[in-house]
């Protein structure tokens, strides 16, 4: 991901000006990062460690949808609609 793609995920999901922070942003860039390194996997399947790292990124989004989920209903449902993930139950 280079930094205009970063720099427009930040302003799309952004609360106010410069919020790079907040869980809905952490959010969109880890989904971002996921899906490059997913499609990164798909041709190098022995990459073990960035598998690895994959992941960890995975980990990391479970936590804060579910950190969102409780503290902002409407923002954790609206963030899942609009980035295309599974919601939990």
């Amino acid at each position: 991901m280079d930094k205009a793609q970063r720099t427009e995920i930040i302003k799309k999901f952004a609360r106010k000006e410069g919020d790079t922070g907040s869980p809905e942003v952490q959010i969109a860039i880890l989904s971002a990062r996921i899906s490059e390194l997913t499609e990164h996997l798909k041709a190098n399947f022995k990459d073990h460690s960035t598998r690895r790292g994959l992941l960890a990124m995975v980990a990391l989004r479970k936590k804060l949808l579910s950190y969102l989920a409780r503290e902002n209903r409407a923002k954790y449902l609206e963030i899942t609609e609009t980035l295309g993930i599974r919601r939990a139950k």
